[in-house]
Parts: structure tokens; sequence; C-alpha cells
């Protein structure tokens, strides 16, 4: 029997990750040296007690902000209910009520069924088996850049190899690949329409494939939206061969980019869509929704997990959805993601090493480069950003494939005044760096 393990006392930031770095293995990576003592909206104390101001909201999960109000509440009263059956051994009414109002707030009018599951890697690993179930075919096509997680099917989806891939393979036959639509890059509409009717000339019969997957605004490929139109063109290719329309929504969904779900901006009722991240407001998630017909092919006991719709997080997530409507944050996302874009805009004309600045309601990125050239990414000079922002208490994180791009994850409780301080220290670290 191993000793008992004393902890030593070390209550700072570098103590802690001493005893990190010989506890975890190194593939577990962190993109600040910190540790959270605690936080509230879109701050963040650390163990030192210095405070951070948050434009990270955990990877786009926090939209509700840290701790909110409503949310612990709920959690807690459910906490002191029960905190487990198994859903599919004992069920519970929130399970079902959770799932009810995801069907009534999904895009289109054909009728849905929901079911939970843990994560968004989970999600989009039952949205692919129902797909399967449903259309009796095993082809999937995915797009460069996408993230879809990190199991090995979802790894075989994701379009990104470093880090996410490297030493893990192979990975899961049947996925096949095609350019997202990147004006910036010179990739248009037409190249990525062009690449999947290729794919059925070359690759894979179109009556073999039965799903297409893509997220409505790439997370780890550049925080880059889909053109408006490209959605609906996919939608026809789909209806026109059988495939079955996926829209990853893990990160793109629960008010992030404006609305409930960020495909309600494309006029365009996808088929199944997977959520997570923001549905739990920080208690682990995620769901399946879709056609009814649809979801129900899978066999009965085919669907399932035994953590899956714990009855902590569907109580958080119960009031996720109270939250989003009663603080009318889709809104507020939207006025958010104007406000941000215009400073940084403002930002673009004076530095010229920023390439661009988009996004959609509250998700919004700043691509850098060097000399003007958007085809030179400049990972360095992000990366020299997002350090020179951390010392001046300000969190943030990059994506991209070149990691050259910063995506901005603000909490959509965040304050004006808050927003407005973070921007600045964006603003003078650009500055300090040479940008």
């Amino acid at each position: 029997m191993n000793a008992p393990i004393e902890k030593p006392n070390t209550q700072t930031n570098a103590g802690l990750m001493a005893r990190r770095q010989a506890a975890l293995p190194r593939g577990v990576g962190q993109a600040h040296p910190l540790f959270a003592e605690s936080a509230r909206n879109a701050e963040i104390w650390d163990v030192e007690g210095r405070r951070w101001i948050d434009f990270c909201a955990g990877i786009a999960v926090v939209n509700t902000g840290h701790c909110h109000p409503r949310l612990v509440a709920a959690a807690r009263e459910q906490l002191e209910a029960f905190t487990h059956t198994c859903f599919q051994v004992v069920a519970y009414e929130s399970y079902v009520e959770l799932c009810e109002r995801l069907n009534a707030a999904a895009p289109g009018s054909t009728p849905k069924k929901s079911f939970l599951v843990n994560t968004g890697a989970e999600a989009v690993e039952n949205a692919v088996k129902i797909a399967r179930a449903a259309t009796g075919r095993t082809g999937v096509i995915a797009f460069g850049g996408g993230f879809h997680g990190r199991t090995m099917f979802g790894l075989a989806l994701t379009g990104k190899v470093a880090p996410y891939k490297v030493k893990f393979g192979p990975f899961p036959g049947g996925i096949f690949h095609v350019p997202f639509p990147n004006a910036l890059h010179g990739v248009s509409e037409d190249d990525s329409m062009a690449a999947i009717e290729r794919l059925f000339a070359y690759s894979i019969e179109a009556a073999d494939v039965g799903a297409i997957i893509i997220e409505p605004v790439q997370g780890e490929g550049g925080y880059l939206p889909a053109p408006f139109g490209f959605l609906r063109r996919l939608r026809t290719l789909c209806d026109k061969h059988g495939i079955l329309l996926v829209a990853d929504e893990v990160q793109s969904g629960i008010a992030r980019c404006g609305k409930l779900f960020a495909t309600e901006h494309y006029d365009v009722e996808p088929d199944i869509i997977t959520l997570a991240k923001g549905l739990g407001g920080g208690l682990p998630v995620a769901a399946i929704v879709g056609k009814a017909e649809i979801m129900d092919a899978a066999e009965v006991g085919g669907l399932g997990s035994t953590y899956a719709g714990s009855p902590i997080a569907v109580a958080g997530a119960l009031a996720v959805l109270d939250i989003v409507e009663e603080e009318k944050l889709c809104s507020r996302s939207m006025a958010l993601g104007e406000r941000m874009r215009t400073r940084f805009t403002a930002m673009q004309k004076k530095y010229s090493s920023i390439a661009d600045v988009r996004g959609l309601g509250a998700m919004t990125a700043v691509e850098f480069c060097r000399n003007g050239d958007p085809q030179q990414p400049a990972g360095d000079m992000a990366l020299a950003l997002k350090n020179e922002a951390a010392k001046r208490g300000l969190l943030l994180l990059l994506c991209g494939a070149h990691g050259n791009v910063l995506r901005v994850m603000i909490p959509l409780t965040i304050s004006e005044a808050l927003l407005d301080e973070g921007l600045d220290v964006i603003e003078a670290s650009l500055q300090a760096i040479g940008a």
C-alpha cells in the first residue's frame, strides 16, 4: 500500500505547478500557469489573491458567467435531493424537461427529440451513430480546421493535426475532409462545394455518405463563421443525396453567437445538432437534438451512458436556459460582439499585423499576420500578445491552424466596463509587443 500523500504548503501558482508537473502527464496542456481560488461572473482570483479578467470563459463554457446565483442555487437544491440514479435505471423529470425545452427551441418546424450525454465529443460520436443507424450508410464528410472532440472518432473527424492527432493514429475510417470556406485565404463557397463533388467522383459514392458534419462557426479552426449561403447549399446537397446535415454547435450554441443555436442565423434546419459547453454553464452536460424520425433510428438500449444527464448538471442547464431568456443574453451577445469588433477594427487600422477581424454574435476573432500579408501567419505575435496581456491581468486563448488567431470568449454577462478594461489591455499589449 502506498504511503499517505502529504500535501506540502505550496499554495502559490509556482508551487502548485510543480506538484502538477510531478503528478500529471505532460500531454495535459495548460494555457496559463495559474490555479483558481474563486471566480465570479467574468473575473477569476488565483490562489495568490490576484484578480484576472477572464476572456476565456472556460473555453466558451460559462456563457452565463462564473457562479451565476441562479445556477448555483439550482445545483445546490438538486444536490440535496439526489445526486445520481442513472437515468436509464430510474428516471427523473428534469431530464425530460430539458429535452422538451431543447426540442421546442431547435431550428425548424420538424418535430424533434433529444437525449443527454456528458461531453461534446460524446455528443458528436452519438450523432454519427444515429446518422449511420438512420441512413444505413457509414461515410462522414467533415471540414479542414473543424474540431469535433478528442475521442478516437472525434479526432478522426477533427481537421487539425497538431496537437490533437500527433502520435495517436491510425484513426477510424470512412471519414473524408474538404476545405472550409475562408475568403481571407482564397477558399470560396464554390471551392468547398466542388471539393465535395470531387469526393463523390473519386473517393466515396454519395449514396454511401451518411452525414456531413460542420461547425456553423469553426472554433479551433480560427473562430471562422461559415458564409451565410453555404449552409443552405449544404442543406440542398444533403437533401439531393439523402445525406444528413449535422451541426456541431458545441462551442457556437447557447447564445454564444447571438441566437440560442448559431444555425438560426443561417435559415437552415439541420437534421441533428450537438450541444455542450454553454449548456451546463460549467456543469458537465451535453445534448444531441434532432428530427424525431431520425433520432428514433437507434435500437432500444443503443443510446445512453452511466452519468449522462447527471441530475445536478441538468438542474444547472435548466437554470442556464432561464438565465439566457430572462437576461436576454442572445441580444446581449450580439451587442457585445459589435462592441468588440468595433474596437478591434479600430486597432486593425493602426496595426498592419491584424489581418482580419471577424465573428458572429460574441464569438469574435482577431487574426495576425506579417507584413500585412494574410498568407504569412504570425503565431509568435499572437502568442506574445497573449503573454503580454497575462502580465497585465487578462486571460486570453489562441486558435487557428497556425496559432495566430486570438479568440475572445467573454462571459455574456460581463459588464461593459469590464469588457472595455480588457479591450484596453489588449490594445496596450499590442503596442508593448510592437505589433
